[in-house]
Formats: C-alpha cells, structure tokens, sequence
C-alpha cells in the first residue's frame, strides 16, 4: 500500500483546517495542542503556519529551541551525520559523538569531580534512569519529590509528578516508594524563608520516610509545569546539605532549566548547588530527541553493564545536533542573551502587573519568567484569565503557553536567539492582551 501524501494535489501545502480534519481521523484525541494552526516553518523568533500566519514564538517548543529552529549548525550538523549513517544502536556498534557529548555534558554540568554520562531519549527516561541509578548505588529504595513538580508521563514519573489532571487522571496505579514533601513557594509560603522551608521539607522526610530508606531527592531548580516556582533563597543549599549528611543523592531535574535558558548554563549555578546527578533533555539538542544523565563517576558506574541503554538512546543524529547547538550556545553566549531577554521580559511584565491586580506575582530568572494570576485581593487561582490572556495572545499573533498545579499561570520561554524586534512585538501583543 502506498504512502498517504502530505500534500495536495500539485504539490500545495494543505491549509491548517484541511489538516485538522485528517488530525481528526487520524490522530488519538488524548494528544493535546496548543495552537490550532500546523506549522510550515520556524527559525529564529518566529513560527510560520501553513497558510502563511506568523506567530512570534514565547514558547520555543517548552524550552526546546533555545538555539532556535532550524539553528545553521545545527542543520548542517544533522544533514552531514544522516549522509553517513542514521542509526547502528551504541549498545551494538558504538560511534564518537555519543562519546563525545557525553565528555561535554562532564565538563559543563555542576561540579568539578569525575563524572560519567549516559544518553536516552526523554525527560522522563532520563529521571527514571537516575531514580534506577540512585536505587542501585544506595541499594535504598524511597524516592523524595515535592508539591507542584513535573517528572513526567511514565509510571514512574507519573508517580514522581504532582498534577492530577492532565498527567495522571486514572492511569493508576503508580510506582511505589514515591514520597512528596513542601514545596518551598514564596508566594504562597506565609513569609517562610528558604532555610525554614527546608526544615520544615527535611522533618517531614525524618518522620514518615526515614532518611536512611531515601535513596534520591528530586527536584527541580526552578519548578517548571508546576508554575516557574523559584525557591527562596537558600531552600536548595539548605536541601543539599542535608542529603550529603544523610547519603541521599541529590538529583537535579534541569530539563526545562538547563543549556543556558535560566542565564546560567543550568539552573544549579545561580546559587552554587553540586547535585549528584542531573537529569537533562529539552534544550540539549536545538530540538532533536535526545536526553541524559550526568553524574558522579562513583554513582554512574555503580551499575552493572548492561543495567543502562535503550535502542535509541544517543542517536547519531541527535548526538550531531547537540554537539551543534553547545557550540551555538558557546559561540553566541546564549546564558548572557537569556539574562538580556529576561531583563526586558521583567521590566514589561513588572509594568503590566502595577497596573493589572489580577497578577500576584512576576518570577523567574533569565529567560524563563511567568506571571501567576489569582481573583484581585486575593491568593485565589483564576485559571480562566490565564487561559483568556494566552488565547487573546495567540489570536493576536503571539505563541504563549500556561502552567501551574491550579492552571493559573502564563510561562514565557522564547528562543534566546530572539531578535530585539521579535522580543518588543511580541511584549506589545502581551501587553495589548492583558489590556
């Protein structure tokens, strides 16, 4: 049987709403999308739909493209690796850029001690496979995650992940030995500092786990789908020194956070924070699947051979393209343009919220910002405004996205290879929309 064709007849790019109707019939309705458009093209600050609508891009694919779409060494990278061969599968016949990327992530991540990597495929293979590492190397069996935090949509990270719907609404039953503990959330801690939130996470850990049962703490930097929460001050140290006393792994999800997005290379760095291990993907490869865990060489290697892998893990093709778009971020000192673009964001941001008492907070740090939007007067989660300023965003020509445990908070993630022009039209939409 022949192929269906992506195209009509004489080679036209179907229109958006003749591919929604094939979406319809071809595609399960549990795989959500944001934008009701299909896209053509993407580069830069943009996004080009197939009947020629542009939309300036807050979203960079959640975190993905922070090199941007279609980045030029990226592409020249992929073409050349998928002209020499796509796939022979590390575990059977190894090739250097897997080795390669693996040397790099050793080199940029947290900490100056020896250290091993390991590539996959997912966010979420990377936290399941650091969970199987921490388990192994401690022979521990609790895993230690918190309020509001995204793992991902695996059993396992279903069970590691704090939202009911739409990530774990009757997938059960979940994974075991999965204990939450308080977030420490500024906006809603009642003034508590960053030291007496982790007190007050570590005493609930003492009395209902154990700390000699905990193999792993899992955590997010800055929390991603839960709502850009940024800890207070301290929390993170405070948790990190915890764990060492009581030889639990620390084990940093930098997913969302990581390759330059938060203005530091990963979000660890702002205050100094050594994880054990650290779970990475999203911005690793300018939007090519690939993921890994990097970590001390005593923990990594603490697993037989054979204990780690995947098919598809380190593809050659995604190996070219994360070792492309590391030198991108290197090259164009994309930490330095992610601080640049989340001044400007805070600033418009901070402007529309003196005058907008819908908006209780602007939070973030670097190019990775959110407002959190409650009923005036109040902590009350308005879940409806977020969705109407981001639909009124994407009518006007704006790509943004929303989070948050109560689904009340408007994230902002635009490529840090935004132009200044890009950035200040899509700020004016913004702004027009929340007007």
């Amino acid at each position: 049987m022949r192929a269906p064709q992506s195209r009509t007849k004489g080679g036209a790019v179907p229109s958006s709403e003749e591919l929604h109707k094939r979406r319809g019939a071809a595609v399960a309705r549990g795989v959500g999308s944001v934008l009701g458009a299909y896209v053509d093209r993407a580069g830069g600050g943009t996004i080009t739909d197939v009947d020629g609508r542009e939309w300036i891009d807050f979203a960079a694919g959640i975190a993905v493209t922070n090199v941007g779409n279609s980045a030029p060494r990226v592409v020249a990278a992929v073409r050349e690796q998928v002209e020499r061969f796509t796939h022979t599968c590390f575990m059977v016949a190894p090739y250097e850029s897997y080795v390669a990327v693996c040397e790099q992530l050793n080199a940029l991540t947290p900490g100056g001690f020896e250290k091993r990597s390991a590539l996959f495929n997912s966010g979420a293979e990377a936290v399941e496979n650091a969970v199987k590492i921490a388990r192994h190397a401690t022979g521990r069996p609790a895993v230690v995650v918190f309020d509001h935090a995204y793992h991902g949509r695996t059993n396992l990270t279903m069970a590691l992940t704090a939202k009911n719907m739409p990530y774990k609404h009757r997938f059960g039953p979940f994974a075991g030995e999965v204990y939450r503990v308080p977030m420490s959330y500024p906006l809603r801690d009642g003034g508590l500092s960053g030291a007496e939130a982790a007190t007050r996470a570590i005493e609930t850990v003492e009395k209902q786990v154990g700390a000699e049962n905990v193999a792993a703490l899992l955590i997010e930097p800055i929390q991603g789908e839960g709502g850009f929460v940024v800890p207070a001050q301290g929390f993170l140290p405070a948790l990190r020194e915890w764990a060492t006393a009581a030889g639990v792994v620390f084990v940093a999800d930098e997913i969302q956070t990581g390759f330059c997005r938060t203005g530091d290379w990963f979000a660890c760095d702002h205050e100094g924070v050594v994880p054990d291990l650290v779970t990475l993907a999203k911005g690793i490869a300018g939007g090519l699947p690939l993921a890994a865990v990097t970590g001390r060489t005593e923990l990594m290697d603490a697993v037989h051979v054979g204990g780690l892998g995947g098919t598809y893990g380190g593809n050659p093709v995604a190996c070219a393209a994360a070792l492309a778009a590391i030198e991108t971020m290197h090259e164009l000192d994309l930490a330095a343009a992610a601080r640049r673009i989340g001044a400007t964001l805070a600033d418009r941001l901070r402007a529309v919220a003196a005058r907008d008492a819908r908006i209780a907070e602007v939070r973030g740090r670097g190019a990775m910002l959110a407002v959190e939007l409650v009923q005036p007067g109040t902590l009350v989660p308005d879940p409806a405004a977020a969705a109407a300023v981001s639909a009124a965003c994407h009518a006007a020509g704006l790509l943004t996205l929303t989070c948050g445990t109560y689904g009340n908070v408007l994230r902002f993630l635009p490529p840090l290879v935004i132009s200044d022009g890009e950035l200040a039209r899509g700020l004016d939409i913004l702004d027009a929309a929340f007007g």
